[in-house]
């Protein structure tokens, strides 16, 4: 089985915010290939689904991003996912907005989130697709940044991004490296 997680804060006023394109991007990837998120289990949304012949656990923890870790870790004891089995979706701010850029390992580059799950696991070993959100170009705190709601001229381009996004994760979900037996 594979996992896929998106990050981002529980609540309607984190909705639509730059922290939440995790979820935003699962989101739209879950409305692509007729799924919802609508289980509750380990603090989390989730669905265990078939696609491309791959038994796949997709999930959006609820436990806010700095706690992501405890509900990953949850799913991947329950289910007993190796941690080289998991796709990390998660807002970048060293990355211009509309960048996205896949890691397979290494560091939480200060995403709190990425830290919580490194952590909590002990490890690095985790694909992660980093969706750039850029920097704020005045003097705004980096936390009320990442919290605050897009740009109009982002919101344009937003339905692009999270479309790139959905085949990036499509592309890796049926990539070699993160193969997995239906059985």
């Amino acid at each position: 089985m594979i996992l896929v997680v998106g990050l981002g804060n529980p609540g309607h006023q984190y909705h639509n915010t730059r922290h939440n394109i995790g979820f935003l991007a699962l989101d739209f990837f879950s409305k692509q290939h007729s799924f919802e998120l609508t289980t509750s289990k380990f603090n989390s949304l989730c669905c265990q689904t078939t696609l491309f012949n791959k038994k796949i656990l997709f999930i959006k923890p609820q436990t806010f991003m700095n706690l992501s870790g405890q509900a990953v870790q949850h799913f991947c004891e329950f289910y007993k996912i190796p941690y080289q089995k998991m796709i990390i979706l998660h807002d970048d701010i060293d990355l211009p907005f509309e960048t996205i850029r896949k890691k397979a390992k290494g560091g939480h580059a200060g995403h709190n989130g990425v830290k919580s799950i490194m952590e909590t696991l002990g490890t690095d070993q985790f694909v992660r697709l980093r969706l750039g959100i850029g920097r704020p170009f005045d003097t705004t705190d980096v936390s009320d940044y990442v919290l605050s709601q897009f740009t109009a001229q982002e919101k344009e381009k937003l339905p692009a991004l999270l479309e790139r996004a959905s085949e990036l994760l499509e592309k890796t979900l049926v990539d070699e490296e993160i193969e997995d037996d239906i059985g």
